[in-house]
């Protein structure tokens, strides 16, 4: 054995009030979460039978079914979802095939708050880990695009990370775990709630000596705070405060462009909603959130002597959202607002300039759940987005919903969703001196700055179906998306010589697939799940020569 001693998982609950209120949450089936409010589609709860869209619902009894460590592999049980781990303590995760190292074209949230990092090609890698497992109530998958709710980073899908409420986190509670491969896991929570007043800090460390034959060690260390105030009957403000720092050791050993190193993620944020409840009928959000994140990667080029490799720089936002829903009539749903979001990436070496990029994105946004007929339920979206990075977008969704029997419905719609370039797409400066005499050695990228949004026009058909005498159910989506003006990273041609890449819309692709998942309870306890994606991507290619 690699270590002196086997850590045996140690589990140990305290509460100052009941012990229930950490107990496992009841298993739902398929039934209990078409009545569950989903609130990743269209900024309001509705039921999954009426959302415009396919959402796949991972819940707190899940993830402990799953026995996974990290919320990237419990992901891995939504349909059409790819999950890699590129390297110790980093994951990506896409959609559809669109595989990659950063996670650019589906958008995360955290209770609300987008995790999107603007740095480099952009990801939410890092986001994915903001919140150790056990403070998970649910997890809202949804399957499409929906840039109608969220602006453009919402490309290709949705992942909506829901917290658990501080009523049902009191007391303290600790958890232990260890074992082979270097696996040392702590998990530390207190939490207190009354009428009034809810609070919450959990501190964990997720710990291994990574995947067999890879490059080394990794750790992922939190520390999240909740507080929840009820200002009157009609108002209640809450404040979230996190910080997660990914360590890890990357590279290969005896590769002078890419040698064993230790890198570091670290990320802060900090998160004040305010509700008001103005009637029955009506409410308004408010919510301002601040991130600040610090990367640090870099190692000595061997083959030039002094030069030092450096991916590392600093990244931050500042977001502000208003939103105000509303009951228009008895059969008559809307919410509409606006959202603001600055954007800051700063790194000497990869942009070739010490101050820092800024960016700004303007949204206004508004969606409309109508029930023409009891059966019936039309939503209609639309966000307007100007982004300093691509200009003007316009992304709209509509969908019918029809419950033809009692637990079965079929879905219809059509949307379209932006993605903007990232600022490495759009402003990339990468050079290389001579630590001596200052010459330039090479220029490895020079963004043109002429890149514009990728978009993305989907239809899709869905099939929503529960028989709970049999505790059988099943989810069903079909879909053909049209993706146009893909970015992709260029050499200009003819290249007698090695020139430096650029950032271009050049690809097209037809992606036709079928998503199903079957869930089956024969006994209480007890169930058997299936899910399974077929997916077929067609693609042209056209690529410009004389782009320089």
């Amino acid at each position: 054995m690699k270590r002196a001693t086997l850590w045996i998982a140690v589990l140990a609950a305290f509460s100052t009030s009941s012990y229930a209120a950490d107990e496992p949450l009841d298993e739902l089936g398929l039934e209990d979460l078409v009545k569950t409010e989903i609130t990743s589609v269209a900024r309001k709860s509705q039921s999954l039978a009426d959302v415009p869209a396919a959402v796949f619902v991972i819940s707190a009894d899940d993830i402990r079914r799953s026995g996974a460590r990290a919320l990237p592999d419990v992901l891995r049980m939504a349909p059409g979802i790819q999950v890699a781990q590129i390297d110790n303590g980093r994951y990506a995760v896409s959609v559809r095939g669109f595989n990659g190292r950063f996670t650019n074209k589906l958008q995360v949230l955290v209770d609300g708050r987008s995790v999107y990092s603007p740095y480099l090609q952009g990801s939410s890698g890092l986001g994915l880990q903001s919140l150790a497992l056990d403070d998970i109530e649910r997890v809202e998958v949804l399957r499409g695009s929906n840039s109608a709710a969220y602006g453009s980073r919402a490309f290709l899908g949705v992942v909506n990370i829901i917290s658990r409420d501080p009523k049902d986190t009191q007391g303290l509670a600790l958890r232990l775990g260890g074992g082979q491969n270097g696996i040392e896991d702590l998990f530390l929570r207190w939490g207190h709630a009354s009428a009034d007043l809810g609070l919450r800090v959990s501190a964990d460390q997720r710990a291994d000596d990574g995947l067999a034959g890879a490059n080394g060690p990794a750790r992922v260390r939190r520390l999240n705070a909740l507080a929840s105030l009820r200002l009157s009957q009609r108002d209640e403000l809450e404040l979230r405060a996190g910080l997660v720092e990914a360590q890890a050791t990357r590279g290969f050993a005896g590769r002078d462009g890419n040698p064993l190193r230790d890198r570091s993620d670290t990320a802060q944020h900090l998160q004040f909603d305010w509700r008001r409840t103005l009637n029955a009928d009506q409410e308004l959000l408010a919510r301002l959130s601040l991130s600040a994140e610090h990367y640090v990667d870099h190692f000595p080029y061997v083959l030039v002597p002094g030069l030092i490799i450096d991916f590392g720089g600093r990244a931050a936002d500042q977001v502000l959202l208003l939103q105000h829903t509303v009951r228009l009539a008895p059969a008559l749903r809307a919410v509409w607002g606006a959202e603001y979001r600055r954007e800051e990436v700063r790194s000497q070496p990869v942009y070739n300039r010490s101050d820092a990029i800024r960016t700004e994105f303007a949204r206004l946004f508004g969606n409309l759940e109508w029930h023409p007929a009891r059966d019936w339920v039309l939503n209609a979206g639309s966000l307007f987005e100007h982004s300093s990075l691509s200009g003007d977008t316009l992304a709209p969704r509509l969908a019918l919903n029809w419950h033809l029997a009692p637990g079965q419905t079929l879905r219809a719609g059509v949307s379209r969703a932006f993605r903007p370039p990232t600022t490495v797409e759009k402003y990339a400066d990468t050079r290389y001196y001579h630590p001596v005499s200052h010459a330039l050695l090479e220029i490895t990228a020079l963004a043109s700055g002429r890149v514009g949004p990728e978009s993305v026009l989907t239809h899709e058909l869905g099939y929503l179906g529960d028989w709970p005498g049999l505790g059988l159910s099943a989810d069903v989506r079909v879909f053909h998306e049209q993706v146009s003006d893909v970015i992709g990273a260029y050499r200009a041609l003819p290249a007698p010589a090695r020139r430096p890449y650029d950032y271009v819309n050049q690809d097209r692709f037809q992606i036709r697939g079928l998503e199903y998942q079957l869930s089956w309870r024969p006994w209480p306890g007890g169930q058997l799940m299936l899910n399974q994606t077929f997916t077929r991507i067609a693609g042209s290619y056209e690529f410009d020569a004389n782009h320089a």
